[in-house]
């Protein structure tokens, strides 16, 4: 359980260094889209070989349809009401923030981030030791929802302070799924963990189409379809290692 809250914590770290990095350079919004390719890149390669694959294969092809439905759906319903609550905007660079809800923004970043964390810890229990192809595609795509975040919420009127709180705590909650998907699985079967890796999968796609990537279009251009392959090629050589 230890271990797998470590893990947890350190995909989620790069959130606390996005942010560090953000109010230190204030890099231009175009790099923050460049990045955010980037990362979309190694999580959308890390989503296809590391949970959808591998719950194919431990799972029959129906279940994992349901798995990406529910975990779609799930994530849709759960970001329509945070965006209903005034957290729509929570990682837009553009300080639109200012207009949301606190709270909505904070509970927002939450979500995006459970899922991933939460598949670390089942990771452990399936293969033994954690998939360093997700850890990476995780610790990448964390740093420019980071970065992107934390330049919108600055120009939003939010405090280094507070914004280091939020990430901070957002690290804590993910080590803390990271161990409950250990537990919670550490007696299961293989068939309830393909499940729950094609749920988090579906969640995970939905959060990319509708807060990454329009997002990284939108500020990079057309490099953006480079900048997600050389991603995803990135992650797949990770994947080919191990």
């Amino acid at each position: 359980m230890l271990e797998a809250s470590l893990f947890g914590f350190l995909g989620a770290s790069s959130l606390l260094i996005g942010a560090l990095l953000t109010m230190w350079l204030r890099p231009s919004r175009r790099v923050i889209g460049a990045v955010m390719a980037f990362g979309a890149g190694t999580l959308i390669s890390a989503i296809a070989y590391e949970l959808v694959l591998d719950a194919i294969q431990s799972s029959r092809g129906f279940q994992v349809a349901l798995g990406l439905a529910a975990g779609a759906l799930t994530f849709f319903a759960g970001d329509l009401m945070i965006d209903r609550s005034g957290g729509a905007d929570r990682k837009r660079s553009s300080g639109a923030q200012a207009d949301g809800s606190g709270l909505a923004i904070v509970l927002g970043t939450f979500l995006d981030g459970v899922p991933e964390s939460f598949i670390l810890g089942l990771t452990l229990v399936a293969g033994g030791g954690v998939s360093v192809a997700f850890l990476a595609a995780v610790f990448i795509s964390n740093l420019p929802e980071a970065m992107s975040g934390t330049y919108g919420l600055l120009q939003a009127g939010w405090s280094k302070a507070r914004l280091l709180l939020m990430w901070s705590s957002v690290a804590l909650i993910s080590a803390a799924s990271a161990a409950a998907g250990f537990i919670v699985f550490s007696d299961s079967s293989s068939s309830a963990g393909a499940s729950v890796q094609a749920f988090a999968a579906g969640a995970l796609l939905t959060m990319l189409a509708d807060t990454m990537m329009p997002e990284a279009f939108e500020f990079e251009g057309k490099a953006v379809g480079l900048l997600t392959v050389l991603g995803f090629g990135l992650a797949v050589g990770i994947a080919a290692l191990e």
